[in-house]
C-alpha cells in the first residue's frame, strides 16, 4: 500500500476526494463551523457518537463533502492504543465497499506516536494474504493518506512508521508461507533478496560449513529431513566498522513435527509458524535497509525442518555442540533450543554489544502471557529495560520473566553436560536456562514470542511480532554502540 503524509485541516479535508474519509476524533470534540465539525457536533448531540475509543458511525456522502463515505471513530485522549483501536475499527466497518484511497484525518492534534499507531493499525487491518491461492484476492485498499494539520514536525515519525510496516509484512509474508513453500533454501534465498537494500550483506553455508564449524546441535535437528539446513549470516553496516554490532538469532524451523516426540494432528499445520523468529530478523533487516539508521546489526538464521525419518534423532541420544558442551536430547519436539545454542555460541565472533534470540519457543510462554506480550528473560538488566521500553513504545510489548539459577536444576543429567528438557513446570524458563549456558561472553537477551507470533482460529495468520520491538530498540541505539574492543570486554550482568 502506498502512504501518503498530507497537510490537511477539517476545512480541506472536505474536499479530499476518496472512497472513504476516516476522522479521528478526540474526547474534545472538533473546533470550527466546517461540514466535517459540524458533522461530528451533530453525531455527538444525537448521542450517536461517543467517546470510548472504536466507536464510530458511518455516513454515506454527507452533504459538503467529498469523500464517498465518512466514517467518525472515537479516539478518547488520542493515546496511541486508542488510535489504533479506531483506525482497527474504521477499516472492518469499510471492509464491506471495498475502499481504493482511504483519508485518516485526525481531528485533533496529533503525535509522533499517534501517527504511527495509525500507520500500523491501517496496514495490519487491510493485510492479505495471497502467495498460494489461485486466484488471490488483494486487499483494494492501495494509498492511505495520513491527514494532519501540520505534518512537517512528524515527518521522520511517518517515514519510520512505514518502514515498520514493510519490515512486518515481510515478516508476515514468511510466516504465513506453508512449509513447502518456505524450506530452509527458500528462507535463505528471501534473506539474500534483501541485498538489493543499501549496506546489507548475506552469506549463506549449507551442511559441509555448518558441520566444519562443529555445530553439533544444529546438524542433530536437521538430519531427519530430506531438506538440507541453511545457516544465514545477515549484516547491516550503517556505522563504522569499529563499531559493535548489535545481534539477532532468529529460530527458522520450517516446519516442526516434533519429531520422534511427535506432536498431535490438531492443529500441527500452524507449526509452519515455527520459524517466526526467522521472519521476524528478515523484516527487521527490511526495515533497516529503507531506514539507514547509524548503527551495524548482524542476524543469524539457523533454518531447517524437524522432520521424523530413519535418521532422525531419537531421546535419550547425546549430542555435542558448537561450544564443545554435550547435550542430552530427552524430548525432540524441544529442537529450537538446539538449533539456537550453536548459533549463539557462532555469535561470539562479532564481539557484540548485545544478542537477542528470538524464537516460538515454548507452550509454556502461551500460558503464562497469552498472545498480548512476548516473554522476555535476560542476563543484562540494562538491555532488558531497553528492550522493554521499546516494546511499550512500539505496542509491541514484552514482559521479563525470572533467570534464578534454581531454574537449572531440572536440566541436570548423569549422561551428559546438559539436558535439553527439564520437565513441564516453568517450561519458558527453563527453556531460556538451557540458552543461557551459551551465553557467558556478550550481554543476551531471549523473547519468547510463542504466543505473540501468530494468531489461530479464524484469524489465523503471522502478525510480524517482534519486528516494531526490535527496530525500536535498533533505532534506540545509535549513537550509543560501543567498540569492539569495549563489548568484548563486557561480561553479562547475572539477575534473577
Amino acid at each position: 500500500m502506498d502512504f501518503q503524509l498530507k497537510p490537511l485541516g477539517l476545512v480541506q479535508a472536505a474536499t479530499e476526494k476518496a472512497d472513504a474519509l476516516v476522522v479521528l476524533v478526540p474526547a474534545t470534540g472538533a473546533d470550527g463551523k466546517d461540514r466535517i465539525a459540524a458533522l461530528i457536533a451533530a453525531a455527538r448531540k444525537a448521542g450517536d457518537l461517543g467517546d470510548k475509543p472504536g466507536k464510530q458511525l458511518v455516513a454515506y456522502r454527507p452533504e459538503g463533502i467529498a469523500a464517498t463515505r465518512v466514517v467518525l471513530s472515537a479516539v478518547g485522549q488520542g493515546d496511541a492504543v486508542a488510535v489504533r483501536s479506531a483506525v482497527l475499527a474504521a477499516v472492518q466497518a469499510l471492509k464491506g465497499s471495498a475502499p481504493k484511497r482511504m483519508v485518516i484525518l485526525f481531528a485533533g492534534p496529533a503525535d509522533a506516536v499517534g501517527v504511527s499507531a495509525a500507520v500500523s493499525a491501517a496496514a495490519d487491518a487491510s493485510y492479505v494474504y495471497t502467495t498460494t491461492k489461485s486466484k488471490p484476492e488483494p486487499s483494494t485498499l492501495r494509498q492511505c493518506v495520513v491527514g494532519i494539520d501540520k505534518p512537517a514536525t512528524l515527518k521522520s515519525a511517518f517515514d519510520t512508521a512505514v518502514a515498520l510496516v514493510h519490515g512486518v509484512e515481510f515478516a508476515k509474508e514468511w510466516g504465513n508461507r506453508p512449509g513447502n513453500h518456505c524450506t530452509p533454501t527458500q528462507l535463505a534465498e528471501a534473506a539474500r533478496s534483501l541485498t538489493r537494500l543499501p549496506r546489507v550483506k548475506c552469506e549463506v553455508l549449507g551442511p559441509k560449513e555448518v558441520a566444519a564449524l562443529g555445530m553439533g546441535a544444529f546438524l542433530a535437528v536437521a538430519q531427519g529431513s530430506a531438506e538440507p539446513l541453511r545457516f544465514v549470516v545477515l549484516r547491516y553496516q550503517g556505522a563504522a566498522k569499529g563499531v559493535a554490532p548489535q545481534v539477532l538469532v532468529g529460530k527458522g524451523i520450517t516446519f516442526d513435527t516434533g519429531g520422534v516426540s511427535l506432536k498431535p494432528a490438531a492443529e500441527m499445520d500452524e507449526m509452519k509458524f515455527d520459524m517466526c523468529g526467522a521472519a521476524s530478523v528478515l523484516g527487521v533487516f527490511r526495515a533497516l535497509g529503507e531506514l539507514q539508521p547509524a548503527i551495524n546489526v548482524v542476524g543469524l538464521i539457523p533454518a531447517c525442518e524437524n522432520m521424523n525419518d530413519g535418521r532422525a534423532i531419537k531421546p535419550g541420544d547425546v549430542v555435542t555442540s558448537m561450544s564443545g558442551q554435550t547435550i542430552e536430547i530427552l524430548n525432540t519436539d524441544a529442537e529450537g533450543r538446539l538449533i539456537l545454542c550453536d548459533a549463539l555460541d557462532y555469535a561470539k565472533r562479532f564481539s557484540p554489544e548485545a544478542v537477542i534470540d528470538i524464537a516460538t519457543l515454548t507452550g509454556a510462554c502461551v500460558i503464562a502471557l497469552g498472545g498480548v506480550r512476548s516473554g522476555l528473560f535476560s542476563t543484562d538488566d540494562a538491555l532488558a529495560e531497553a528492550l522493554h521500553a521499546a516494546g511499550e513504545a512500539s505496542l509491541d510489548r514484552c514482559w521479563r520473566l525470572p533467570l534464578d539459577d534454581e531454574y537449572a536444576e531440572g536440566l541436570k543429567t548423569q549422561f551428559a553436560d546438559v539436558a535439553n528438557v527439564a520437565g513441564r513446570a516453568g517450561g519458558a524458563i527453563t527453556a531460556a536456562k538451557f540458552l543461557q549456558r551459551f551465553t557467558s561472553e556478550f550481554p543476551w537477551a531471549h523473547l519468547d514470542i510463542a504466543g505473540t507470533a501468530w494468531k489461530s482460529g479464524a484469524a489465523k495468520g503471522s502478525t510480524g511480532r517482534p519486528v516494531p520491538l526490535l527496530v525500536t530498540y535498533l533505532l534506540g541505539r545509535q549513537g550509543a554502540a560501543a567498540s569492539p574492543a569495549t563489548a568484548s570486554g563486557k561480561r553479562a550482568r547475572k539477575t534473577a
